[in-house]
């Protein structure tokens, strides 16, 4: 075996560091923590997520609003896809537009959730008040909602299985920055979206490389990561509208995580 060189060891090195942190990135969603972290985030109300503090209140029901604010006009009979669903409310909150609606995403927890809340209507989850002090709350289903609707199942944004067909909308909320090859999941959207039909998106453009190597950013050099999304989008999309969306995780009582994404609705060219 012929023997490698510094600069071989060197590139195998930093491969196989990128591969145990995008590892980490995606476990990291699969913790109890973050579970009940993103269940409050989804399903927990102006009182359980802030209760008397101060805040920026114009963050809270993000998921429910990527698609109330976002949504156009959709058919009866319409298909809708929520790609990166997380624990599922803003692909409950789709089942008002669209007949038939499937959540995907890649953690297993969350799924799991949003399947168990399909089925009961509710689940106990907890939040963090400080310390080891927590306190219990309800997800629930919100009202309205036929659950009947809607399927959840795991999946990998980069990766759709081949056969899900295609969709009159898709929403990507706060995805495509976790993603390590964001560009190839937007490749797919003219896949995704029958023509004449929505691609909802929303992203923070939070560029980490724990989750998305250097290389693979929308946008450098000056460029806007919006801009690099138009070039990706504009040969299959024609942009309809975007919107200022302020986001609120909360991670205990006293800590949050604020945020404000770009939202965008596309139109499938080709109708």
């Amino acid at each position: 075996m012929r023997p490698t060189t510094p600069l071989q060891n060197f590139f195998v090195s930093e491969l196989l560091k990128h591969l145990v942190g995008c590892a980490a990135s995606m476990s990291r969603y699969e913790s109890d923590d973050q579970l009940s972290q993103y269940l409050l985030f989804h399903y927990g109300s102006e009182e359980e997520t802030l209760g008397d503090m101060p805040g920026p209140r114009a963050g809270l029901n993000f998921p429910r609003r990527c698609v109330s604010e976002l949504i156009g006009p959709m058919g009866r009979d319409s298909r809708a896809l929520d790609v990166g669903c997380s624990v599922g409310r803003s692909t409950f909150e789709l089942a008002r537009y669209a007949a038939e609606v499937i959540g995907v995403d890649f953690s297993k927890n969350f799924i799991k959730a949003a399947q168990n809340l399909k089925k009961a209507g509710e689940i106990e989850a907890t939040t963090v008040v400080e310390g080891e002090l927590s306190a219990t709350f309800r997800a629930k289903v919100p009202v309205g909602i036929e659950c009947e609707r809607v399927s959840f199942e795991v999946g990998d944004a980069m990766n759709l299985r081949s056969d899900l067909g295609g969709f009159d909308a898709v929403l990507a909320a706060n995805l495509i920055c976790r993603l390590s090859e964001p560009k190839r999941f937007l490749e797919r959207a003219p896949q995704l979206v029958k023509p004449g039909g929505q691609f909802l998106l929303s992203t923070p453009f939070s560029w980490l490389e724990e989750f998305t190597p250097r290389a693979n950013w929308l946008g450098s050099g000056g460029q806007r990561s919006f801009d690099v999304i138009k070039e990706i989008l504009n040969p299959h999309f024609e942009l309809q509208t975007t919107k200022e969306m302020p986001f609120l995780i909360r991670e205990h009582e006293r800590k949050f995580q604020y945020g404000i994404s770009f939202g965008s609705r596309w139109l499938r060219r080709g109708a």
